[in-house]
């Protein structure tokens, strides 16, 4: 996984690109990146599959705070980014989200 941050300008967002490498999705046809920042809509910030293989999707996240999230693949298996800037324990579950810093 790869997570790629580029502050704008004169704004106080930043575009994120979130990018799930092909030997992570396990054979997954869609994938979507679900978290705080769309409401855990699983079906609001579908990924593009590259022609590589990866999975990608940009988004335009506030300054100076933390978003949990987590990829789902084919609506059915969650699973975390590697490379988050951490990991915090899921209410709902016996799992970890990942956690992005902006």
């Amino acid at each position: 996984m790869t997570i790629k941050k580029k502050y704008l300008k004169n704004k106080s967002q930043c575009k994120v690109t979130f990018l799930a490498q092909k030997e992570m999705t396990d054979g997954a046809k869609k994938i979507h990146v679900v978290g705080e920042f769309n409401q855990w809509d699983k079906c609001a910030t579908p990924m593009k599959k590259n022609k590589n293989g990866t999975f990608a999707a940009t988004v335009n996240l506030d300054l100076n705070k933390k978003y949990q999230f987590r990829y789902l693949a084919d609506g059915e298996n969650w699973f975390n980014d590697t490379k988050a800037d951490a990991y915090i324990h899921c209410a709902y579950g016996d799992c970890e989200n990942s956690v992005i810093v902006i």
